[in-house]
């Protein structure tokens, strides 16, 4: 790959390396929730360039299972950034008549949401095993994958749950990255769980408002 990608900035905790794609995915990833978090259709458009800088990490730290599933997650980006900017009518916003309102799964949908992730995540990482065995953590590294796919897909339905979802792959996130030694994508794996926290509530009032 390219050499940039292995570019140092500084280092923490004495040894530990933070490269220039760290910064730069972290900065994308966090203006992208946010943004999402505040109801804002631009998001979609930074999640372009994340999803880039995304594959890119990825390959650049043999997390082959979230690498190989980048382009499924730009498909539901761009399913998301039509969705909520061409809903029917029944489901438009009470605030903008362009806009898609926040709803919520039933609970049926959501234990066959959690059902699909276990057993997706065990399928997957099994092959993951067996095709790429340098992969440090091939379980672990999956069943984070497939939850930010369908945390993902969530927040292209804009579905009030995506945001549970999204807490569940930040606490993921901070488990992995600290089983592989790093220590500053722990600490924006805390500041994205902050903000679905805060997003969880915001967007509970949209959902009351039918916005």
């Amino acid at each position: 790959m390219m050499d940039w990608i292995n570019y140092t900035l500084f280092t923490i905790a004495g040894d530990k390396p933070v490269l220039l794609i760290d910064l730069i995915t972290s900065v994308l990833g966090l203006t992208c929730v946010f943004l999402a978090g505040r109801n804002s259709k631009y998001n979609f458009w930074v999640g372009y360039l994340y999803t880039t800088a995304l594959f890119l990490m990825f390959w650049n730290k043999n997390l082959y299972a979230s690498l190989l599933l980048q382009p499924i997650s730009l498909a539901i980006n761009i399913l998301g950034h039509w969705r909520w900017t061409h809903p029917k009518e029944v489901e438009r916003s009470s605030e903008d008549s362009a806009a898609l309102k926040v709803t919520m799964l039933s609970w049926m949908q959501r234990f066959y949401a959690v059902v699909s992730v276990l057993l997706i995540a065990a399928v997957w990482g099994w092959s993951l095993d067996v095709l790429f065995p340098q992969d440090p953590h091939p379980y672990l590294d999956s069943c984070l994958t497939i939850l930010i796919l369908v945390a993902q897909l969530l927040s292209a339905l804009k579905k009030w749950d995506c945001w549970i979802a999204w807490m569940l792959v930040n606490v993921t996130q901070i488990i992995l990255h600290l089983s592989v030694g790093h220590v500053f994508m722990p600490i924006v794996s805390a500041l994205y769980l902050i903000n679905g926290l805060v997003s969880l509530f915001g967007w509970m009032k949209l959902y009351k408002k039918k916005a």
